[in-house]
């Protein structure tokens, strides 16, 4: 038997590759002859959406007189052993701040009362005063430059002082350490509201103060009700429900950066055909843009070519892309400030639609348009989807599918044409692909639609290969069209109208992207 000697303790064996030196000589060393180091350009100027940040953080922070509202960034997410996926705020954290990027893992936002709540409500001021705790920026006498792999600059290159947040956001930025000071300045006398999925250190710390205030802690899955924290997550998230003029020009450039990426994999389909793994080609030829022009992709990308376009969430991605088959895919660009597109085209890999394909997708079309006709303002947002289910039951009786009329598959008690679509025909897009999914279900399904609101549209049928409720020449075959928009004054404009939809109009794109 192996005598184990000198056992080194569990939790520091991910430092085994290397060992940083202890001297003091390395140490006093490593805090000399530092020349200044250039900030990225913009480091500093105030961001484009910070105005609009002050004004929803303004509209949410009335509806909580009184109370201490906290919003987390969110930590880092170990991947595995000491290697952390990319870091992305929480979406009301950035809806809240214009932050979007990777430098605020571990901030804080909390909108502090002021002393006068009514009186400042009465006369319309601001109920809060909105402060930001960060980690800033680490001096070069101190080991956390050269030795802390999540704040110090030699491991993640130089991160903005409190100032420059401060001059950035419009807020007052404090040091991450005088957040529990903050949190616990009259607790007993204060609501403490926290977003608390967003980061459970955080809320360790917000439960904390809670008990040494006199107030025990909720569960909220025990009684929901008492819990103080619920309604700020609902609230967080119905104020996304309504976009403002800068949201919706991330989402224009968000769109436009998506079409362009469906442009790309139309130019790759020659590559993903003669590789065995074609969507794997067809997904890094969308993802390398994304990342380029944007922050990357706002969900993983759906690349379903053949059968697997009958699977609704298909990410798998290592199929195939044949001649003769169908490729359904579902992606978007998320821009910097982290607002996303969603788009959905079903395309033929070798550029024509064969006549049960078109048949199919034209369908789909054709409920995308019913959809599109009952979105405008004064209409519920379920109108919506029963516009389009009116004409996906219609065509499947048309073709002999349905064991029923679609009339009869139509009721409540009958629902015999959702085999084929599943899944509902819209979601509310925005900082996150499905946007303000904690909102209550009278602000989004029973909602009336009012100008700003921006969400899908993507009506699908799919028809699995396994299927022996349909002719074989269905089975195998997936189609969805999936559109953003924004509903206006007037009606609703389709954002992404730039990209065809109709079979003609994209067999003849295709034609004019490949050689």
């Amino acid at each position: 038997m192996i005598e184990r000697v000198d056992e080194q303790p569990l939790a520091e064996r991910n430092d085994n590759r290397s060992r940083r030196p202890q001297s003091q000589a390395f140490k006093k060393f490593m805090t000399q002859s530092w020349g200044d180091v250039e900030p990225e350009p913009g480091t500093g100027a105030r961001l484009a959406g910070a105005d609009s940040a002050a004004a929803r953080r303004r509209r949410l922070a009335r509806e909580f007189p009184g109370d201490r509202l906290i919003f987390p960034a969110g930590q880092l997410a170990r991947r595995s052993n000491d290697i952390d996926y990319r870091f992305r705020p929480h979406s009301a954290f950035a809806h809240l701040t214009g932050l979007g990027l990777d430098h605020e893992p571990d901030a804080v936002l909390v909108l502090e009362p002021v002393e006068d709540t009514e009186a400042a409500l009465g006369a319309g001021e601001d109920t809060h005063e909105a402060v930001l705790y960060m980690r800033p920026a680490a001096t070069r006498d101190t080991p956390e430059f050269y030795s802390d792999a999540r704040y110090g600059e030699f491991w993640v290159g130089r991160r903005p002082s409190l100032a420059e947040i401060a001059a950035q956001t419009g807020v007052r930025a404090e040091h991450l350490d005088q957040l529990r000071d903050a949190l616990a300045k009259d607790a007993g006398q204060v609501q403490l509201r926290l977003l608390r999925e967003a980061d459970q250190a955080v809320a360790g710390l917000v439960d904390q103060v809670r008990v040494e205030a006199g107030a025990p802690p909720w569960d909220p899955a025990a009684d929901p009700d008492r819990d103080p924290d619920a309604k700020l997550a609902e609230a967080a998230s119905e104020a996304r429900l309504v976009k403002d003029t800068y949201e919706v020009g991330q989402l224009r450039l968000a769109v436009a950066a998506t079409i362009a990426g469906f442009e790309r994999v139309v130019r790759a389909l020659p590559q993903a055909t003669a590789h065995r793994r074609g969507e794997r080609v067809v997904e890094a030829s969308f993802e390398t843009g994304a990342r380029v022009e944007g922050n990357g992709v706002g969900y993983d990308t759906i690349a379903a070519a053949g059968p697997h376009a009958t699977t609704l969430h298909w990410m798998k991605n290592n199929g195939p892309v044949r001649p003769g088959d169908l490729l359904l895919l579902d992606a978007g660009v998320e821009v910097d400030s982290l607002y996303t597109a969603d788009i959905t085209r079903t395309i033929p890999v070798s550029g024509r639609y064969s006549p049960v394909q078109r048949r199919v997708w034209e369908a789909v079309v054709d409920a995308a348009d019913a959809a599109f006709a009952a979105a405008r303002p004064g209409n519920r947002f379920r109108d919506v989807h029963d516009a389009a289910m009116v004409v996906i039951a219609e065509r499947l009786e048309e073709w002999g599918l349905l064991p029923v009329t679609a009339a009869e598959a139509l009721t409540a008690e009958g629902q015999q044409h959702r085999r084929w679509m599943v899944h509902g025909t819209s979601h509310h897009l925005g900082l996150d692909v499905h946007d303000c999914a904690q909102a209550r279900e009278a602000l989004y399904m029973d909602a009336q639609l009012e100008p700003g609101m921006v969400f899908t549209i993507e009506p699908g049928l799919y028809f699995k290969p396994e299927d022996l409720a349909v002719p074989p020449e269905y089975r195998g075959i997936g189609c969805r069209c999936e559109d953003d928009i924004l509903i206006t004054a007037a009606g609703a404009e389709n954002l992404s109208a730039a990209l065809p939809r109709r079979a003609e109009a994209l067999e003849a794109w295709m034609a004019a992207l490949q050689p």
